[in-house]
């Protein structure tokens, strides 16, 4: 399953060392049947004027690092890890996230099975369906009720979900939601705080004092 990290902070900083970390957490994580995120990686981040810059690359993130230090200071970001669902899945710089539009940064991680909108929705994989679904969703309302409302409608369009993991970023806002019908802390989300900086992410990452983010509510930053 895909790994992601959001993280906020008071004043612009560096990135590099949060990438170096979040991609040495990347190289190494695997999931129950073996998969990990080797599909691709996307950064999105505003910076202390506000604007927002985008890279997206369909290599691993662990053969990247040497691109870190050029990145400049941001005051939101989100960064996010590919494992493609199915082998015909990759090679798509489309199909890397985070997704990004109308000053909202997108990432999402996590299974769901037997999804019966009713309607169709653009995309070619799930993720991006999701994205997309979210685009229609409240337009006009507050971020956070706009994310409820997703959550809602996957609920109860999915058979099964065994993990679902939302995060946004942008307009002022820091938002993410966790659940899991699964034991175990490999599809849950983690959060640490320090003096001006939140971070939200799929694993812990060393060097920072990371603890569960608690399941079946909307966390707001």
């Amino acid at each position: 399953m895909c790994r992601f990290l959001m993280v906020k902070s008071a004043a612009p900083v560096r990135p590099a060392e949060l990438l170096c970390r979040f991609a040495e957490m990347s190289e190494r994580s695997r999931s129950a049947d073996g998969d990990r995120q080797g599909d691709g990686w996307g950064f999105c981040g505003r910076d202390g004027s506000g604007r927002w810059r985008e890279y997206r690359s369909l290599r691993p993130i662990w053969k990247e690092e040497r691109l870190f230090a050029g990145f400049p200071a941001f005051a939101l970001l989100a960064v996010h890890a590919r494992s493609a669902s199915f082998p015909g899945q990759t090679g798509n710089l489309d199909y890397i996230q985070p997704y990004f539009g109308g000053g909202l940064a997108f990432v999402f991680n996590g299974l769901l099975r037997g999804v019966s909108l009713g309607r169709p929705v653009a995309g070619e994989i799930g993720a991006q369906k999701i994205w997309r679904l979210f685009g229609t969703l409240s337009v006009g309302s507050p971020l956070r009720k706009r994310l409820a409302a997703l959550v809602r409608l996957l609920e109860r369009s999915s058979r099964e979900i065994p993990a679902l993991n939302l995060g946004l970023a942008g307009d002022g806002a820091f938002l993410a939601y966790s659940r899991a019908a699964e034991a175990g802390d490999y599809y849950r989300l983690w959060l640490a705080e320090g003096p001006g900086l939140r971070a939200i992410c799929s694993e812990p990452l060393r060097g920072r004092d990371f603890r569960p983010l608690p399941f079946g509510r909307i966390h707001s930053f």
